[in-house]
């Protein structure tokens, strides 16, 4: 079951809020070295702090990204209607030569 408060959904992640652990009866006590120095506390909240920021910088690094895409499409479509343009100036210019030329022989 998933009720508030089992290890599968804790009430809260922070650790120095949660209820320390209960020893089991089948270990023996003493076994294993305690983990509540100073030092580790700190580095595992500057764990979590890192690890709560990640998807912040995964998302800053998408839009990031997604700002150079949309500026390389701007780029080329720009590029597109400059070729677009040129093609019909020459057009237009050619246009203009054979009716000059038709001008003349008339």
């Amino acid at each position: 079951m998933n009720i508030p408060g089992t290890i599968d959904r804790p009430l809260t992640h922070d650790p120095r809020k949660q209820a320390p652990m209960k020893p089991s009866l089948s270990e023996p006590t003493g076994s294993a070295t305690p983990d509540s120095t100073t030092g580790a506390n700190d580095s595992r909240q500057n764990r979590t702090r890192e690890m709560q920021l990640i998807p912040e910088a995964l998302a800053r690094a998408q839009m990031h990204e997604r700002m150079h895409d949309a500026e390389r499409e701007r780029r080329a479509m720009s590029l597109v209607v400059a070729r677009r343009m040129q093609r019909r100036a020459e057009r237009a210019s050619l246009r203009a030569r054979r009716a000059l030329a038709m001008a003349v022989m008339q």
